[in-house]
């Protein structure tokens, strides 16, 4: 059976933002395999939905540190973090907040572009911080990073050009000050 994966966007259809994850849990592991599939079986009983997960090793390599966007009913949230912090391989589970971490994501936008078109691409491209990473006659490839909202606006900027594919990163997630994450 043949099956076709569409990876563009139609230009002109206007930029619709995913669902901004409601929590962002931080949660640190012994780097065993399966730790990933007992914590998002928590979850999945509880019904919530994984927006955004980012998995690396820490510094040291026993340990890993994993961000989770999340978003579900709010009333089981507390229910959850105690959950996930009973597994056997999690050394703690904490929600984190704009007000006590610093949250960033990161963005790959390739866009047709005409060589006529450049310099607005790349307006938008300043404007929002970001960088080319890749250009050829006609395409561009763009990175941006920040909180969730900049980088929808980015991409619904970027939707007056034929956006050709996007890869989005999860978000990322460290404690201010000497909190640890």
């Amino acid at each position: 059976m043949n099956q076709s994966i569409v990876t563009t966007e139609e230009p002109g259809t206007g930029f619709i933002p995913r669902r901004g994850a409601v929590h962002t849990l931080s949660i640190l592991v012994n780097n065993e395999p399966g730790v990933l599939m007992r914590i998002c079986q928590v979850f999945s009983r509880r019904g919530f939905n994984i927006d955004s997960l980012v998995v690396s090793e820490g510094r040291n390599a026993n340990f890993s540190r994993m961000t989770i966007g999340i978003s579900g009913d709010p009333e089981g949230l507390d229910q959850i973090i105690k959950q996930v912090s009973k597994l056997i391989d999690v050394i703690h589970c904490f929600e984190h907040t704009s007000a006590d971490s610093v949250t960033k994501e990161m963005i790959l936008i390739k866009i047709k572009c005409s060589p006529a078109d450049r310099s607005q691409a790349l307006q938008i491209t300043e404007h929002f911080g970001g960088k080319t990473v890749d250009l050829t006659p006609t395409s561009m490839v763009v990175m941006i990073t920040g909180d969730s909202p900049k980088v929808d606006a980015a991409v619904g900027m970027f939707s007056q050009f034929e956006i050709i594919e996007t890869v989005r990163t999860g978000k990322v997630v460290m404690a201010r000050g000497e909190q640890a994450t």
